[in-house]
């Protein structure tokens, strides 16, 4: 048995990752402020394993807390962050102190604690808007916003302690992840789960631009098996990989595949694009693949269904 600490284990992304942990026999540790993370979504994993997994409530901003939850930790996977563009550009003084300093802090932690590996969430909003698709891991970073300035930060963190302290480190770019779990009431929710609440409740999705723009959706499982690979390949020391399954689907197709899952035809709204946001997203996921073996558990398909059901329930 090995100990994970899950910083932001207690969200959307972060608490499948402790219940897949605790399924396959890990010790687990929680770092979590509870500000965008959820009490219940760990409430099932407490009540089934309740001395395996240990909960810590505290901020990235808190070294003291951060030293005290890695004690005694082989694997770090941050997942812990001030998600969300939007929210970036409000403010983004907060997102750097909490994305930024708060991953060198857990580096900073992890070194002292001698931990095998930190996995660190990036996202691909570090692309930026380069029209050249797919987007792979050799291509010029172009931030646009002060949240992907600021998961660009602590990929570049990530590197130096790994070239300079040898600590094993491996940045993974989430490409919109969706699933269970995800928020869909907050003002920064991504789009699957806004959609998703509100054509159950018979609502017109709202599409900031013209529809076309293409994502690639990937199903929170796959995430999951992408970070526990990523913890056991001695190949992925200090380098950066693509975590997503490498398809693309616009918003327009979203909207008329919930239709087809839900048996129902609501229309669109449009609005106006958001700044900051970029047309389209695509991975090129062989990298991640070549180093770790990871392959696709889920399909997009298949998850937007388990989804679904998920927000019925």
């Amino acid at each position: 048995m090995s100990t994970y600490l899950v910083t932001g284990g207690a969200g959307f992304i972060g608490s499948n990752l402790v219940d897949e942990l605790l399924r396959r026999g890990e010790c687990v540790h929680v770092l979590d402020n509870f500000s965008t993370g959820k009490r219940d979504n760990l409430k099932t994993a407490q009540e089934n394993f309740p001395s395996a997994l240990h909960v810590f409530e505290g901020d990235l901003r808190d070294s003291a807390m951060i030293r005290k939850a890695m004690q005694g930790v082989d694997y770090v996977l941050h997942q812990a962050a001030l998600p969300s563009v939007p929210r970036s550009v409000a403010d983004p003084l907060t997102s750097h102190e909490v994305n930024s300093t708060g991953t060198l802090n857990i580096l900073l932690a992890a070194r002292e604690a001698n931990a095998k590996r930190v996995v660190y969430a990036s996202s691909s909003s570090v692309y930026g808007n380069n029209p050249v698709l797919p987007k792979h891991e050799e291509m010029p970073t172009n931030p646009l916003s002060p949240y992907a300035v600021s998961k660009l930060a602590g990929e570049n963190y990530c590197r130096a302690f790994y070239q300079v302290y040898g600590l094993p480190t491996v940045a993974l770019r989430y490409f919109n992840v969706f699933g269970p779990r995800q928020d869909p009431t907050s003002q920064y929710a991504a789009v699957i789960p806004k959609f998703v609440k509100g054509m159950l409740q018979g609502k017109s999705p709202v599409i900031h631009g013209d529809g076309l723009q293409s994502r690639d959706f990937t199903y929170v499982a796959n995430v999951v098996e992408a970070n526990l690979r990523a913890c056991q390949s001695e190949a992925v020391g200090g380098q950066v990989c693509n975590a997503a399954l490498g398809g693309r689907v616009t918003l327009l197709e979203l909207v008329a595949m919930l239709n087809k899952i839900l048996g129902t035809d609501i229309k669109p709204e449009f609005d106006a694009v958001r700044a900051g946001d970029v047309k389209h997203s695509q991975a090129d996921g062989s990298k991640l693949h070549e180093l770790t073996g990871f392959v696709q558990v889920v399909s997009f398909e298949e998850g937007l269904r388990r989804t679904v059901e998920w927000y019925i329930e």
